[in-house]
């Protein structure tokens, strides 16, 4: 992965507010997930890209971004609704792409996503523009997901902290430092990303609550932004690891593994690992 990157990813836990949450104690217009995309790519007048691919319902949901997005603003917003990987070569769609100033990937199924859309000439142009213009790659639930290397399709809750309850697959590489897991807090899902880290201790795993995202600049400084947490877990201290001698079905040990639970403005830096929490004061005006 080139380390000199100048795009923006975005991912964002699932469920985030489109303008109909109430009394989550961050205003929508101002400090919203989505109001922060928009910042990101450039303001109100800036061209975004929903890509509804990893959904099964992707009318729906597209047209649940425009009418967020349009809330706050915005009529420079289109759905580019990728089925199938042959679009992903369409001059169209490509076109569309090469326009834009941001994506957001919508939620459903992460491997979609990289069914369709990965290795393709959509893909390649993708990484280009994240890598080499201060390009915005977004995504929730799924989408989120999917922006990393080693990525989780799947694994149930109830039988986390057992080998092999986790599933994994290659994601869409955007970010090879991290493992990201979301819905993190309502589903339970803390089992499920410790075995991930368990499998892949070089890597940092990112639990991202509902309505909760981080912004990640230059593939390395992480802020908090929405109204939930976001769970890190930190294995660069394990002192005890037994994913790679166990059977599947048995239970895990993992001792010392450093976790940070962060909140709206509290920073996190991959490369040195360290936390910067915003003081309990602080305004966010």
């Amino acid at each position: 992965m080139v380390t000199e990157i100048k795009g923006t990813l975005i991912p964002v836990g699932g469920n985030e507010d489109k303008g109909s949450h109430e009394n989550l104690g961050i205003d929508f217009i101002t400090e919203g997930i989505l109001s922060h995309i928009v910042r990101q790519c450039g303001g109100i007048n800036s061209k975004i890209l929903v890509i509804p691919t990893a959904s099964s319902i992707p009318v729906e949901v597209g047209q649940n971004y425009l009418d967020a997005f349009k809330m706050l603003g915005c009529d420079n917003v289109s759905v580019l609704d990728i089925r199938e990987s042959s679009q992903c070569s369409d001059p169209s769609f490509i076109n569309e792409l090469k326009s834009c100033n941001g994506v957001l990937f919508s939620g459903g199924n992460q491997s979609r996503i990289v069914n369709i859309i990965s290795k393709t000439p959509f893909h390649d142009l993708l990484m280009n523009r994240f890598i080499n213009e201060e390009f915005i790659i977004s995504g929730t639930s799924a989408g989120a997901m999917a922006m990393v290397n080693e990525m989780i399709m799947g694994g149930s809750s109830e039988e986390c902290l057992l080998k092999g309850a986790v599933k994994m697959r290659e994601g869409m590489n955007f970010i090879n430092q991290l493992i990201i897991d979301t819905h993190f807090i309502k589903r339970g899902r803390f089992g499920r990303l410790a075995e991930a880290v368990a499998a892949f201790p070089g890597l940092i795993g990112v639990g991202l609550a509902e309505d909760t995202g981080m912004i990640i600049k230059n593939g390395n400084d992480c802020k908090v932004i929405g109204s939930g947490m976001v769970i890190v877990f930190d294995p660069k201290n394990l002192s005890h690891n037994n994913h790679s001698i166990l059977y599947d079905n048995t239970p895990m040990t993992m001792a010392n593994l450093t976790t940070h639970v962060l909140a709206n403005g509290d920073q996190f830096s991959l490369s040195s690992r360290e936390v910067d929490v915003l003081p309990i004061n602080a305004s966010f005006d």
